[in-house]
């Protein structure tokens, strides 16, 4: 039993929620103020919407609900019930993250560090100086959106990465640490706004 895969999803006001019962799966299309996203999940699972009475506040709340199908055999589908459980957490997990990406969104901050290194946004590119001969420029995948904001206090350029697709959100970020991930001993290229490096101390000069 998946004690994530229990708590229910409450819908927002000004959010849509639409499901769809396939042959191979459960279609959840999610609506709201940031946008659209649609996605398909495992055929064992059942998505349906009810009410939810919140202990907290005494109050009833359209919410979306996760739960394995009944009279299913997980060998049918070559899993095993422990599978099935985190399948279910899952579930519920990624529909959560659709309901937050049209209400609130996604968002990742990267930090550039290293004398020299700066970024810029041009149209739908996004230009990148770390130190190599010549300029990246990163194409701006549709459905992201990208900025440079000068975070005065640390003296550097911060590249900001917001989408309603959580997903797409962390991997376009990835790709940009890519380019030039934190040197080992000074810490110099592209890093996460939380990331917690473990420098390396410099060689020590021969005599």
């Amino acid at each position: 039993m998946s004690r994530i895969g229990k708590t229910p999803v409450v819908i927002p006001q000004g959010v849509t929620v639409d499901i769809k019962e396939e042959h191979d799966g459960v279609v959840v299309k999610v609506k709201g103020p940031k946008g659209e996203l649609q996605q398909k999940f495992h055929p064992t699972m059942q998505v349906y919407i009810d009410k939810w009475l919140n202990p907290k506040d005494g109050k009833e709340y359209d919410a979306i609900f996760v739960k394995p199908k009944e009279g299913i055999n997980p060998k049918t589908y070559g899993l095993t019930k422990r599978k099935i459980g985190a399948l279910w957490g899952t579930t519920r997990a990624l529909i959560n993250n659709m309901v937050k990406g049209v209400t609130e969104g996604w968002k990742v901050v990267l930090e550039i560090h290293g004398l020299g290194y700066r970024a810029a946004v041009k149209g739908n590119t996004l230009e990148l100086h770390l130190g190599y001969s010549h300029p990246i420029h990163y194409q701006i995948p549709e459905g992201i959106k990208i900025s440079v904001v000068s975070n005065k206090q640390k003296k550097i350029d911060e590249i900001h990465v917001e989408g309603i697709d959580k997903y797409l959100v962390g991997q376009v970020a990835a790709q940009i640490r890519d380019f030039r991930r934190p040197d080992a001993y000074k810490g110099k290229g592209i890093r996460y706004a939380d990331e917690v490096l473990h420098l390396k101390p410099g060689k020590a000069a021969k005599k």
